[in-house]
């Protein structure tokens, strides 16, 4: 059984960072690209970044580049988003996907986490 289980979320101040991890379980890790997704209240989920698990490619939307960093590590079958100085706006819930076609920022993944909870206070 696919399972993709999000972790890390919490409230910080604006300025801030915090680390998101997404623990990955059921698949062959290596062959999968690992998405990262928010949805804040009343907006439509947004792809935030995402890495190709077999060579570490990665891609950012605008909005997070140069803020946001993605990571694998491919023992622990666990990508992480590290996301530093943060923003009122991004706060949202955060969820990771998985897919072993798609790599990009489209809402093409076949699995999906539960999703944890990022609130950035001003």
């Amino acid at each position: 059984e696919v399972q993709l289980v999000e972790s890390g979320g919490g409230l910080v101040q604006a300025g801030g960072s915090l680390r998101l991890s997404c623990a990955a379980s059921g698949f062959t890790f290596d062959d999968y690209t690992i998405g990262w997704f928010r949805q804040a209240p009343g907006k439509e989920r947004e792809g935030v970044s995402c890495i190709g698990s077999s060579d570490g490619s990665t891609y950012y939307a605008g909005s997070v580049k140069g803020r946001f960093t993605i990571s694998s590590d491919n023992a622990k079958n666990t990508v992480y988003l590290q996301m530093n100085s943060l923003k009122p706006e991004d706060t949202a819930v955060y969820y990771c996907a998985a897919d072993r076609e798609y790599y990009g920022l489209g809402y093409f993944y076949d699995y999906w986490g539960q999703g944890t909870q990022v609130t950035v206070s001003s």
